[in-house]
C-alpha cells in the first residue's frame, strides 16, 4: 500500500486499475508514473504497480532514498505479449518462493535495456547486463535483479509473455535464465535493435500494426534465445524466417540516411546472399528497393510535417534521409503522396516551405 492512512495514493491507485487494463488489452500505449504521487508515497506506490504488471516482488531501496524515488513506466499490449517501457531509479527486485507460492502466472520476462545496468541472478547463474543487452527471467522461479545504484535512472523494455509460447522443453529453458545475450554481436545484436526501436515507436504504432509486431516480437525472440541455446534447428522454418526479415527491416530503418545502403550491404551484414534477401522481400510481395524507397519517402514526409523543422530545407530533409538528387526525391514523393514536397509542406500552417 502507499502509505498507513494516506488519503493521497488511493487515487492513484484507482487511476492505475484502469490504466494497467487499457495497456494490456488495448493497443495504445499508456502510462503510470510517481510524479503525481506524494514523495513519501512513492516507493510503496511502485511496488503495487510492479506487482500488477507483472507478479508480485519483493522491492528493496536504501531507506534514506525512498522519499526520492521516481519512476515512469508506458504499457501496451501486442497480443499475448505485454511490453512495458520503463524508466525509473536505482532499486533490487527479489522474486521469492512464498510470492511464487501466493501467484504464479507461468509467464516469462525478457529486458532489453535502453540505457542504464543491472544485473540477474538466477539458477546459480549470475549474468551483468548493460545498454543493448537482452536477459530472460523465469518468474515461477526465484530470482533477484538489480539495476545499478551508479546509474541515476535506467531505461528498459521489459515484455511478458506466457511460457507456453516459446517452442523449448523446460530443461533447455532453464538453462536460458539469468543468460546474458549480447546486444554488440551476432544475432543479439539483430534482436538488439528489433526491440530498441519497438521501444521508441511501441506508443505510435496502430491496432493493425500492433498484431503483426506481436507475431515478429515472438519470431526475434525465439530466434535469439534459440542461438543462446546453439539449437537452431529446433525453430520452425517460418519463425526463422519472419525473425530475420524483422531484424532486415530495423537494420535498414537504422540505416536509411546512408546512401550506400544497398542489397549487398544488407545481405552481407546478415550473413545471407543477396538472392536470398530478394527472395525475403519477394515473400512479403516487396522489394528490397521499393521497400527502402517507401521508409525514406514515410521519414521525409514527417519531417516536411514538423514544425519544429520548418527551417531545413526541403533538399537537407530528403539528404538526411539517404536521397541523393533533388530531383529523383521530388519526382519520387509526387507519386507517391499525389503532391510536390513543396505543396504538402504548405499544407501545414505552421511550416513554411523553401
Amino acid at each position: 500500500m502507499c502509505g498507513s492512512g494516506s488519503h493521497d495514493c488511493a487515487p492513484h491507485r484507482w487511476e492505475f486499475d484502469g490504466l494497467a487494463r487499457a495497456g494490456h488489452y488495448g493497443w495504445s500505449m499508456d502510462v503510470v508514473s510517481t510524479a503525481d504521487v506524494s514523495p513519501g508515497d512513492r516507493f510503496a506506490f511502485w511496488r503495487e504497480v510492479s506487482a500488477k504488471l507483472w507478479v508480485p516482488y519483493d522491492l528493496a531501496r536504501e531507506r534514506q532514498a525512498e522519499t526520492g524515488f521516481e519512476a515512469r513506466v508506458g504499457i501496451s499490449g501486442f497480443g499475448p505479449v505485454q511490453a512495458t517501457l520503463m524508466t525509473t531509479m536505482a532499486h533490487s527486485v527479489r522474486r521469492t518462493p512464498r510470492l511464487i507460492r501466493q501467484a504464479d502466472p507461468e509467464v516469462f520476462k525478457v529486458s532489453c535495456m535502453v540505457s542504464g545496468s543491472g544485473t540477474l541472478t538466477q539458477d546459480g547463474r549470475r549474468a551483468e547486463f548493460g545498454a543493448g543487452d537482452l536477459v530472460l527471467y523465469d518468474t515461477s522461479r526465484p530470482y533477484v535483479a538489480e539495476l545499478r545504484p551508479d546509474d541515476s535512472t535506467s531505461r528498459m523494455l521489459l515484455l511478458r509473455f506466457p511460457r507456453a509460447l516459446l517452442p523449448f522443453p523446460p530443461r533447455e529453458l532453464r538453462e536460458l535464465s539469468a543468460v546474458r545475450i549480447s546486444g554488440a554481436r551476432g544475432v543479439g545484436a539483430l534482436s538488439s535493435r528489433f526491440l530498441l526501436q519497438l521501444a521508441d515507436q511501441m506508443d505510435g504504432l496502430t491496432p493493425a500494426e500492433t498484431a503483426r509486431v506481436a507475431t515478429l516480437t515472438l519470431d526475434v525472440l525465439t530466434t535469439a534465445l534459440a542461438d543462446a541455446l546453439d539449437t537452431r534447428k529446433g525453430v520452425p522454418a517460418d519463425t526463422r524466417r519472419r525473425a530475420l526479415t524483422a531484424r532486415i527491416h530495423a537494420f535498414i530503418r537504422d540505416h536509411l540516411g546512408d546512401p550506400g545502403l544497398t542489397p549487398e550491404v544488407i545481405a552481407a551484414a546478415h550473413h545471407i546472399s543477396v538472392r536470398y534477401l530478394h527472395k525475403l522481400f519477394q515473400q512479403e510481395e516487396h522489394t528490397v528497393a521499393g521497400w527502402i524507397r517507401e521508409q525514406r519517402l514515410e521519414r521525409c514526409r514527417r519531417d516536411l510535417a514538423e514544425p519544429r523543422l520548418a527551417a531545413r530545407t526541403i533538399n537537407a530533409i530528403a539528404a538526411r534521409w539517404g536521397f541523393t538528387s533533388a530531383a529523383h526525391f521530388s519526382q519520387a514523393f509526387r507519386a507517391r503522396y499525389g503532391r510536390s514536397p513543396t505543396e504538402f509542406r504548405q499544407l501545414f500552417p505552421t511550416v513554411h516551405g523553401d
